[in-house]
């Protein structure tokens, strides 16, 4: 017969301010097999985990059932508990009474009481038939892979490298550095971006601890954590990059041109291009797109001048596979596109341009050398209206959320605005002013001061072209007064948006991702870094929107994490994995075309379906997918379930 304890912890007021506590505690007792009951205010606290190792020992308990908050927040803590005392992690077990009882049911609580007095009971049932599970051990590979180099994925990968592990950085751009590369200066101090950026980049290319791979992608990626499998794309840049010098002559004389992505589209760059001068790693490679040798057979006359023979047309695409111990995500972000605001010109009026594009006017290394000119008729402008939230917090949009730097960044660009066109002036049209973040508010009340920024609340109705200006029409809530401006230029704070690839590295690499399409941490608070797969983290704009400095932090949070995992040699495994009952199975495939981990292979001889207890993660899908019930879980049995759900019924 099995000896049960059951505790119900109160978490403060959040469960005991709904439930019944001593007639749960009363009912607990009273279930079979339970020979100690109690309740505590905060059994997570150390005194509440004394309290239960001392029960454990006292009583002889040989399973235990914590009646508290969810397994997520919690039973790492209990086990680590229970083992302490002399019981098999695995022989406790946590009943959420607070997100699926006090939290859900606030205004009925003798219901809520029922509920999880009947929870309770049916993870009694449960434990009674638990085994006791040990933990397998799987080598760890000690390389990590980063995906992203902008400024996060930079960092963590400088951080992971300086910790004595090798990485690879990944980057699917020529050359590295992200939507920071693109700026002119950076709030609140205005630094210059490059001057800060350029060490680093170099910095990164110079690392004997980074493998540096550019105009690459993520083709695939199987295994787990310690022990990820990665097939990356190496796209062909029609250029020899251990041959070529980056003297720049091919770039020179190739006569093909298109519009430049590194510029937002203010101005044209060459079919063989780099993104700009100060581009690591400073090798060029052809757009295969609007080359004219490449699409027509004509040209090739960046091959002819290459001396060294860098130029080579035949090259294709290339595959490599490599082992990594853990994976940080670094993907960045997109902006909002213009087109999605009719209007607001719809992407219509030239003159109407986004955040980015005025960071490439200001910038030296820019289309016009850092002169503010419109991008119409290249006239310097006078009169220019930032309008800020263009999709932010607007559910209409799709896009619910704030996008954190549109304020400041707004800010620093009339300031800068100002400082390049003295006569100028500056409007800023604003829903509210966000400027959370060490002297974020003193920045914004510098602009106002310095430059006589004119902030005006509320919403824009429409913008329209008149007599060569850009009409702005909306209405200043403050005052009530309709308010019209004759702008020579307008720029828009569109909102950050997931970048385009999210969605498919999420796929590949098996996480979810958040309802705005960012990907999705494993706990916002307790683990902001992490994800639901193991060995795996995230840091910069593709977790959520974020500024420079909260994405250095992050960086160096994953790679603490990352250091942390790949600093042991062996890794414990799941405990709680799938099984097979090889007498019925039918070597069906079902569950090994549903295992997201490739846990599962058929072994054609003995014609039944195997598991790969290193790989597998517990997940259940295999399970659900089985046609003859061959598949179950460890500690989650069909038998259990079934039992669990009679207690439930009564």
């Amino acid at each position: 017969m099995r000896r049960i304890g059951v505790f119900c912890c109160w978490c403060g007021s959040n469960i005991a301010g709904v439930l019944d506590m001593d007639r749960v505690l009363k009912e607990a007792a009273e279930i079979p097999g339970v020979v100690h009951a109690e309740y505590y205010k905060y059994f997570c606290s150390q005194p509440g985990q004394d309290m239960i190792e001392k029960a454990i020992k006292e009583k002889e308990l040989d399973g235990v059932v914590v009646a508290a908050c969810s397994p997520a927040m919690h039973e790492g803590t209990f086990r680590k508990a229970a083992e302490r005392a002399g019981l098999n992690q695995y022989q406790l077990e946590i009943t959420n009474v607070r997100e699926q009882c006090s939290w859900v049911h606030r205004t009925d609580e003798e219901a809520a009481t029922d509920k999880a007095i009947r929870l309770i009971a049916a993870m009694v049932e449960k434990t009674k038939q638990n085994e006791s599970l040990v933990p397998g051990s799987t080598s760890v590979v000690q390389r990590a892979l980063v995906i992203g180099a902008g400024i996060s994925g930079m960092q963590a990968a400088l951080d992971i490298a300086n910790g004595g592990c090798e990485v690879v950085l990944l980057e699917k751009e020529p050359s590295i550095g992200g939507h920071m590369a693109q700026l002119s200066e950076t709030f609140p101090t205005l630094d210059c971006s490059q001057c800060i950026m350029t060490p680093r980049m170099v910095e990164v290319a110079q690392h004997e601890g980074i493998r540096l791979m550019t105009y690459s992608r993520v083709e695939e990626v199987k295994g787990s954590v310690g022990n990820f499998h990665v097939k990356i794309r190496k796209m062909a840049a029609y250029v020899d990059r251990d041959t070529c010098t980056g003297c720049g002559l091919c770039i020179e004389k190739c006569p093909a041109k298109t519009t430049s992505e590194f510029n937002r589209g203010l101005d044209e760059r060459k079919a063989i291009y780099v993104n700009s001068p100060q581009a690591v790693p400073n090798q060029p490679v052809i757009d295969a797109e609007h080359c004219i040798y490449l699409t027509s057979g004509k040209c090739g006359v960046c091959q002819k001048v290459c001396e060294i023979g860098a130029v080579d047309y035949e090259q294709e695409d290339q595959f490599e596979e490599l082992d990594v111990g853990a994976i940080v995500v670094a993907t960045g972000y997109d902006l909002y596109e213009k087109s999605n605001f009719p209007e607001l010109g719809g992407g219509d009026i030239p003159d109407v341009i986004d955040g980015l594009q005025f960071e490439r006017l200001c910038s030296a290394s820019g289309p016009t050398q850092g002169r503010i000119q419109r991008p119409s008729d290249g006239a310097e402008p006078k009169q220019v209206v930032f309008i800020q939230c263009c999709g932010s917090r607007d559910p209409e949009k799709g896009v619910a959320y704030c996008s954190k730097i549109c304020c400041m960044y707004t800010g620093k660009q009339a300031m800068l605005y100002k400082h390049k066109v003295h006569d100028g002036q500056a409007y800023i049209f604003y829903m509210d002013i966000r400027a959370g973040g060490k002297g974020y508010e003193e920045f914004i009340q510098r602009g106002i001061e310095e430059t006589n920024t004119v902030y005006l609340r509320g919403r824009v109705s429409r913008l329209y072209k008149s007599d060569g200006k850009v009409m702005v029409s909306g209405v200043d809530t403050l005052s009530g007064k309709a308010i019209e401006i004759p702008a020579d230029m307008v720029v828009l704070a569109t909102a950050v948006v997931p970048n385009a690839g999210a969605a498919e590295i999420a796929e590949r690499l098996n996480l979810p991702l958040s309802d705005s399409g960012f990907f999705a941490e494993a706990h916002v608070k307790l683990r902001p870094v992490e994800t639901q797969t193991r060995g795996i983290f995230l840091c910069g704009c593709g977790q959520a929107p974020k500024d420079i400095p909260d994405a250095v932090a992050q960086a160096g949070c994953a790679a603490s994490k990352a250091l942390g995992l790949l600093s042991s040699k062996k890794l414990a495994t799941e405990a709680q994995i799938a099984m097979v009952n090889e007498e019925l199975c039918a070597a069906c495939g079902m569950c090994v075309t549903a295992c997201p981990y490739d846990a599962r292979t058929l072994d054609e001889e003995r014609n039944v379906a195997e598991v790969d207890e290193n790989l597998c993660e517990g997940c259940g899908a295999c399970v659900a997918a089985c046609l003859n019930k061959a598949c179950e879980l460890k500690n989650l049995t069909s038998r259990q379930i079934g039992t669990m759900l009679g207690e439930l019924a009564e």
